[in-house]
């Protein structure tokens, strides 16, 4: 970590634990620098970081300043998540809002897009283009299952960022992160087989077990440091889990970043029952903080973690780019692979692979990250602007996905019915539980840059959910 990311973190915990108030005049550059022993560049850069996430605001002539903001509003609950296994249900609720295309003239808050507008993308653009011009047969071959050497290569670099020791033989090129996901639990379970996930948890996972006739045990999990591993060690000494199914960096939908210390020991109660672990990383690249977070698969000795993402989130989802690194369960990773896509699509690979190569890469996620981080302020103003002050809202440590939980009884699938009338999409929280659960929650995007259109249907699915609110019954004492 360099020195002004350092520094950069200190003042920004300062900020988070109110040691600087909205409004507070931050200290001035000089200051810091004789402070901490470190130049004034140095402070420069770190004041620049936290403008970035949205944590000061520089004033001409003035210095800098903690942005002027109101009261965060409380943190979702612990979830409760039922102490059995079930079947997960929910389908047609999930299809419902992924099987219409997105339509331009609705503001769709409830998918899980990254921005697409950003110009980092157009090297990638033009490498589609120049290879597709170049009427080269080898891209319309199968190409290897095991995906292209130089993108597997390319990878393999990437996971060093997470602590990873990986080559490009540990690498399969997947078609998206759910084809790598469903891979490996059909690669570990069979039908009828219990799987252990975070409560709530992302929805095509969900869907993958109810698909392949497996049962999901939900664990409770905090919005902070994520599942409960006390539940998870009570599950395992009570039910016969063939696998851990998890999100813990940047978790969809709850933005959190598991512990690294919870990370390892999470990795012991499995190696201790002898189970695998599924890690869905899909959004970790894009945590706020850099350098990024390890991931459980950096800690793994003995190839029980298959480490699955895409660059879906981080680049484009129309690429349909994912991959998976099985560690001992690369055979039956492949025959799963095999039974259902075979070779993903040559071209989008190649392409990615000289987007890779080229550097462009890392520039892309600097500036999403630093965008990402300042749209999530400006969501949680308007939210806590238009939305009732008895809502709770999730506090993302990365990504674009903000978690926002109302009062019990409240039904966010109508929600959705009433906001279809203003064009305005959220995604209902039941679809993130095996169980239906979250009925009284959603998710909302902020991926994309802020405008008056996008605060215009924040301003109504509060108000939407202040008038559906004001219609359920008083609760009695």
């Amino acid at each position: 970590m360099t020195l002004y990311t350092n520094l950069a973190d200190l003042l920004g915990e300062r900020i988070e634990q109110g040691l600087y108030r909205p409004g507070d005049r931050l200290p001035s550059v000089r200051a810091l620098s004789q402070e901490h022993g470190v130049s004034l560049s140095t402070v420069q850069q770190a004041y620049r970081h936290l403008e970035d996430r949205g944590l000061a605001l520089p004033k001409p002539k003035s210095g800098y300043y903690v942005p002027a903001g109101r009261n965060k509003p409380a943190l979702p609950k612990i979830s409760r998540a039922p102490q059995r296994p079930v079947e997960v249900s929910q389908w047609d609720q999930v299809l419902e809002q992924v099987a219409p295309p997105p339509r331009s003239n609705f503001v769709q808050l409830g998918r899980g897009r990254p921005d697409i507008d950003s110009p980092t993308l157009k090297p990638l653009l033009r490498s589609l283009s120049r290879l597709s011009r170049k009427q080269d047969v080898h891209t319309l071959t199968y190409g290897s299952i095991l995906g292209d050497l130089r993108l597997r290569e390319q990878v393999a670099r990437l996971t060093l960022d997470s602590g990873c020791q990986l080559t490009s033989e540990d690498i399969v090129i997947t078609t998206g992160c759910q084809e790598a996901l469903s891979a490996a639990i059909r690669a570990i379970c069979v039908p009828g087989d219990i799987v252990a996930v975070d409560s709530p948890s992302f929805h095509g996972m969900m869907q993958a077990l109810k698909g392949f006739g497996m049962k999901a045990l939900e664990l409770p999990t905090d919005p902070i440091t994520g599942i409960s591993l006390e539940a998870l060690e009570l599950a395992l000494e009570q039910w016969p889990i063939k696998a851990i199914q998890l999100t813990p960096t940047c978790n969809n939908p709850l933005g959190y970043i598991m512990p690294e210390a919870n990370k390892r020991a999470l990795l012991a109660l499995a190696q201790r029952h002898d189970v695998a672990i599924i890690e869905d990383d899909v959004y970790g690249e894009l945590a706020f903080h850099y350098p990024r977070p390890r991931t459980i698969k950096s800690y793994d000795d003995d190839g029980r973690v298959l480490l699955c993402s895409s660059f879906s989130k981080t680049l484009a989802p129309g690429f349909r780019v994912g991959w998976i690194a099985p560690g001992r369960y690369l055979n039956q990773v492949l025959h799963m692979k095999y039974l259902g896509t075979g070779a993903t699509a040559q071209l989008p690979q190649l392409a990615l692979a000289e987007y890779l190569e080229a550097g462009h890469y890392e520039p892309h996620l600097r500036r999403m990250r630093g965008q990402y981080a300042r749209n999530l302020e400006q969501m949680s103003d308007w939210v806590s602007r238009y939305f009732p002050p008895s809502v709770r809202v999730s506090r993302p440590q990365g990504s674009f996905m903000l978690w926002v939980e109302m009062p019990e009884g409240f039904d966010s699938q109508r929600l959705n019915r009433e906001l279809a009338v203003h064009k305005v999409q959220i995604a209902p929280g039941s679809i993130f539980s095996a169980a239906g659960k979250y009925r009284s929650c959603l998710r909302m995007n902020y991926a994309t840059r802020p405008s008056p259109a996008i605060e215009a249907a924040v301003r109504i699915v509060g108000e939407t959910v202040a008038a559906m609110l004001a219609e359920l019954p008083t609760p009695r004492d």
